[in-house]
């Protein structure tokens, strides 16, 4: 009970907690920041100096891939007059054989490695140039 010598103190009615306000916006994930250095793209496309490294980079990596095509055709093709010299007691059968069954295979592993190693070069350049959420998926042929 209470005791009468003391007076009576009410308690304080306790404060409700602050309201809490809710802000509205784009979620930060989606929002898209601007990438932390210059894109290749527009290093390009304003002709700078590094822009020009860029494409040359894409040119020596297509030549090289060219000329690395050409010597081996050129490798294959030289030797055959050569192997046909050496064979002349054989060379009706063995020139047919080497021109029909080794000859053109062996030029088109060379043109599709050739046509394999040029998109791969296209796709790493363009890798470097686009901003990573606009590159398309690796080409592939129709069909």
């Amino acid at each position: 009970m209470a005791d009468p010598q003391q007076p009576h103190v009410e308690q304080p009615h306790p404060q409700p907690p602050p309201r809490r306000e809710v802000v509205t916006g784009v979620p930060r994930a989606t929002r898209r920041r601007p990438p932390a250095h210059t894109p290749a793209r527009s290093e390009i496309s304003e002709q700078t100096t590094l822009g020009a490294t860029y494409v040359r980079a894409l040119m020596r990596s297509q030549l090289r891939a060219g000329l690395g095509a050409l010597g081996v055709l050129a490798l294959l093709v030289g030797t055959l007059p050569v192997l046909f010299r050496l064979s002349r007691s054989a060379s009706g059968p063995l020139v047919w054989l080497m021109l029909g069954l080794v000859a053109y295979p062996v030029m088109w592993l060379i043109a599709r490695w050739y046509v394999t190693r040029a998109e791969r070069n296209e796709a790493d350049f363009t890798g470097l140039v686009m901003d990573p959420a606009e590159v398309p998926g690796p080409y592939r042929p129709p069909g």
